[in-house]
C-alpha cells in the first residue's frame, strides 16, 4: 500500500538560506518571517512541514523547532540528509554521518522522531544497503516513521527499492519540469511509491512573475539563486506560459492556482510541496483546492504542452 502523507506540504527550503546551498545561509527568511508563515501555513490546514539539515545550515529546522514549541502543535516532519552543513563540511549518505545527522535534525527540531527521512541526493560512494541499513535501524528506535529518497532517477529508484524498503520519493514535478514522466512515475505507481513533488511553480516561472524582456522581481529566485531555472528563459517557454495564463483567466484564477491544480489532479502525484516566501504567497492552495481542473482544462493544458516541446 502506498505511504500515505498530506496532499500539500509546507516547504521550509527558504527558512535562513535559499535551499541547502552555503553560500546562501544566513539570508532567505528570517525567524519571524518564517513564524509568520509557518502560522498562516497551519491556518490553511497545512499540517505537514518539509525540512532538511542543510536547510540553511540547519536554521529551517531550528526555527521550525522554535515554532513547534512556542506554538504548542506538532505538524508531520519530513527532513532529509546528504548536503554539507557548512561549505567544506562532510556530506553523504555514510552511516555513521546518518546517524549524527538524524540526531542533530531530531534536536533543532525539538522531536523524538520524524514522520518521514529522504536520503537528499544519490551517493554512488555508499552503497545502497549501508545506507538503508542505518535508516531501519533509526526505524528500529523510533526516530524515523518511514524512509525515501529525493533527487533520485528511474535507474536509481529501481537500485534503491533491491537494497531496502524506500517508501517514498521526492523530485522535481510541475508544468515546467515533467521528465519524470516517462520513466520514474510508472515505476512508482508499479512498485506503490508515493511520489513527492516539489518545485511545483519552478521557482516562480508558473506564478507569472517573469516578463519577457523585463528585468527579474527583486528578491525572486532568478535574482538569488537563478542556475536551476536559467534555462527556462527562451521564447518556448514564455509563449507556453501565455497559453497557460489563458487557460488560467478562462477558469477565474491565478497561474500558480492552474499549476498546482494540475499537479492535485494527477493521483500518481501523492504530495506537493509548495514553499511560498510570504503568507500571500499560500492564496494559490486554496484556489487549487476550490477549483480542481476540469477534463476539458486538463485536454487544453496537455494540447499546450505537447505544442511548446521543441
Amino acid at each position: 500500500m502506498r505511504l500515505t502523507v498530506s496532499r500539500i506540504a509546507l516547504g521550509c527550503g527558504n527558512f535562513g538560506g535559499v535551499g541547502s546551498a552555503p553560500e546562501f545561509f544566513g539570508r532567505g527568511l528570517t525567524e519571524d518571517q518564517a513564524f509568520r508563515l509557518m502560522d498562516a501555513a497551519w491556518e490553511t490546514g497545512l499540517i505537514h512541514f518539509d525540512t532538511a539539515d542543510a536547510y540553511g545550515g540547519g536554521r529551517s529546522e531550528q526555527a521550525i523547532g522554535r515554532w513547534i514549541a512556542s506554538r504548542g502543535v506538532r505538524p508531520r516532519l519530513t527532513t532529509k540528509t546528504f548536503n554539507p552543513m557548512k561549505a567544506g563540511a562532510d556530506h553523504g549518505l555514510d552511516p555513521d554521518r546518518i546517524a549524527r545527522q538524524l540526531q542533530s535534525s531530531l534536536d533543532r527540531l525539538g522531536v523524538d522522531h520524524v514522520d518521514l527521512y529522504l536520503a537528499h541526493d544519490f551517493d554512488p560512494a555508499v552503497p545502497l544497503p549501508e545506507t538503508f541499513g542505518a535508516f531501519g535501524a533509526a526505524q528500529t528506535r523510533g526516530l524515523i516513521g518511514d524512509y525515501g529518497v529525493s533527487n533520485f532517477s528511474a535507474r536509481q529508484l529501481s537500485a534503491a527499492l533491491a537494497a531496502g524498503a524506500p517508501r517514498a520519493i521526492q523530485n522535481s514535478y510541475s508544468l515546467l519540469v515533467r521528465q519524470d514522466e516517462t520513466g520514474l512515475l510508472p515505476l512508482c505507481a508499479e512498485r506503490g511509491i508515493a511520489y513527492l513533488a516539489f518545485g511545483p511553480l519552478a521557482g516562480g516561472w508558473l506564478t507569472g512573475k517573469y516578463r519577457r524582456g523585463a528585468p527579474y522581481p527583486d528578491g525572486s529566485r532568478m535574482t538569488q539563486r537563478p542556475e536551476p531555472y536559467q534555462h527556462f528563459s527562451n521564447d518556448t517557454t514564455f509563449e507556453l506560459l501565455a497559453r497557460l495564463e489563458a487557460i488560467a483567466g478562462s477558469r477565474g484564477t491565478s497561474l500558480a492556482g492552474l499549476a498546482l491544480a494540475w499537479l492535485l489532479a494527477d493521483d500518481r502525484v501523492a504530495q506537493i510541496v509548495i514553499g511560498p516566501g510570504r503568507p500571500e504567497h499560500l492564496a494559490p492552495v486554496a484556489e487549487a483546492l476550490a477549483h480542481p481542473v476540469t477534463e476539458p482544462e486538463r485536454n487544453a493544458i496537455g494540447k499546450a504542452l505537447k505544442e511548446a516541446r521543441p
